[in-house]
């Protein structure tokens, strides 16, 4: 295994101070989507936040479910953003989605 690069240890700081009581299977699930090509344009501090906010709202809510069921992703995203904090506050995130955020 070769050493991590800067972008890596860039996003594993970003990670650490952004989510310091994230379950470690949940935390090396956001550092993959973190890290792929399509993120790597990013600051690593934005991209482990979009990489967080996605994670937590496809594995921790039912925003799947409200897809399925026929709302669309605006209606099914806002629906989701309450309990998309409550796991973001029992990980002692340093940062809380905000409704008004274009990342919401």
């Amino acid at each position: 295994m070769s050493a991590p690069t800067g972008r890596r240890r860039a996003l594993a700081r970003a990670l650490t101070l952004l989510l310091p009581m994230a379950p470690y299977a949940d935390i090396e699930k956001i550092r993959a989507d973190a890290g792929a090509v399509h993120m790597k344009t990013l600051p690593p501090s934005v991209a482990a936040w979009l990489a967080t906010v996605a994670h937590v709202r496809h594995a921790h809510t039912d925003y799947e479910t409200l897809l399925e069921e026929g709302y669309d992703r605006d209606a099914a995203r806002f629906f989701v953003i309450d309990r998309i904090n409550a796991v973001l506050t029992s990980w002692r995130a340093t940062r809380l989605l905000d409704p008004d955020d274009e990342d919401a």
